[in-house]
């Protein structure tokens, strides 16, 4: 029962992250009148920094203190399913979509939607195997 509570853990922390975001993002942009593309690399900043300390504290309950190994290895994971991961799965999955809907934008949100579902395995499988993964603790 563990392991799944971590999942839904790990599904909620993701759910605050994206509501953190998208919320950052449009308070910058439509309430300050900051540059979108400004907004959007502060509103991605901030939910990366939350999503370490959430995914950390929170999901895989890890004490580990070295941060800066964690640290950028969660970036690492992370960039890498935005960026690697979801643009292949998006190049591979939006012309075949497109040949069922016909409509370009349809076809584009469901390939970063079936994009999100794979980066989401791959940061999972990720965090909870290297990034956060404890070590046995050993009686000091």
């Amino acid at each position: 029962m563990g392991a799944m509570n971590e999942k839904i853990r790990f599904v909620l922390v993701g759910v605050v992250n994206t509501v953190t975001d998208f919320s950052i993002l449009f308070i910058l942009a439509s309430v300050f009148g900051v540059a979108t593309i400004i907004a959007n690399v502060i509103s991605t900043s901030i939910a990366l920094g939350v999503s370490y300390l959430l995914n950390k504290k929170a999901v895989f309950r890890n004490t580990d203190t070295h941060n800066y190994r964690q640290v950028i290895l969660f970036v690492i994971v992370t960039l890498s399913g935005l960026w690697i991961v979801q643009g292949i799965i998006i190049w591979a999955t939006v012309g075949m979509i497109a040949v069922i809907v016909h409509d370009d934008k349809v076809a584009l949100f469901g390939a970063k939607l079936i994009a999100t579902l794979f980066s989401l395995i791959w940061n999972y499988l990720w965090y909870s195997r290297v990034v956060f993964r404890q070590e046995k603790s050993s009686e000091k």
